[in-house]
C-alpha cells in the first residue's frame, strides 16, 4: 500500500518532466549589457573581452570616472563647442557606451529624459550633437581589475536647461 501511494505521488511529477530544446534568450546576460546593433554600431569596434563575457561598470573599481584630465577636461572641451539647440528642452540627455581595454569607445546608446524623469524624444538636434561630441572624446583611460585589462561601461549625463547643457554628471 505504501508503495502504491508513493507511486501515485511520484507519477504526476514524472509526467511533468519534459526535455525542451535550449532556447536562446533575447535578453542580455547581465542587466544593462549593450548588444551590438549592425544598424548603428561601428563594426570595427572590438571588445577585448568576448561578447559572451561580462563587461564591468565604470564604478566597479575605486578609480571611478577615468578620463585624461578627468571631468574638467570634458567640461572645457564642451565649452569650446557650440552645443545649443533651438528648442527649449529641459531634462537630461544620457549617453552610455563601452570603453574597451585600449581606451577606445563604441556601442553608444542615447536616451532623453524630461525633468520629471520620463523618457521622451523632444530635441533630436541637441541629442545628435551631444552624441557626436561624446564620440569625439578620445582620452578614456583603460581599466584593469586584478591585473587584467577589461572592457567597461561608461555614461555621461548631460543636464539640459532651455536647450543648453548646464551640467555634466556624474
Amino acid at each position: 500500500m505504501k508503495n502504491l501511494l508513493f507511486l501515485l505521488f511520484l507519477l504526476p511529477l514524472l509526467s511533468n518532466c519534459q526535455t525542451e530544446k535550449a532556447s536562446v534568450s533575447k535578453y542580455p546576460a547581465q542587466v544593462g549589457d549593450i548588444l551590438f546593433d549592425k544598424r548603428t554600431d561601428d563594426p570595427d569596434f572590438k571588445r577585448c573581452i568576448p561578447e559572451n563575457k561580462y563587461a564591468y561598470q565604470y564604478y566597479n573599481d575605486s578609480k571611478g570616472f577615468q578620463y585624461k584630465g578627468e571631468k574638467l577636461a570634458i567640461i572645457e572641451k564642451l565649452a569650446k563647442t557650440d552645443l545649443t539647440a533651438d528648442g527649449k528642452f529641459n531634462g537630461y540627455i544620457v549617453v552610455r557606451f563601452l570603453v574597451n581595454c585600449e581606451g577606445k569607445t563604441g556601442l553608444f546608446r542615447v536616451k532623453q529624459i524630461d525633468s520629471e524623469y520620463h523618457e521622451v524624444n523632444q530635441d533630436n538636434q541637441l541629442k545628435d550633437k551631444l552624441l557626436s561630441f561624446t564620440k569625439s572624446l578620445d582620452a578614456w583611460i583603460p581599466k584593469e581589475i586584478e591585473g587584467k585589462k577589461i572592457d567597461y561601461y561608461q555614461y555621461i549625463n548631460y543636464k539640459i536647461v532651455d536647450g543648453k547643457v548646464s551640467e555634466i554628471l556624474p
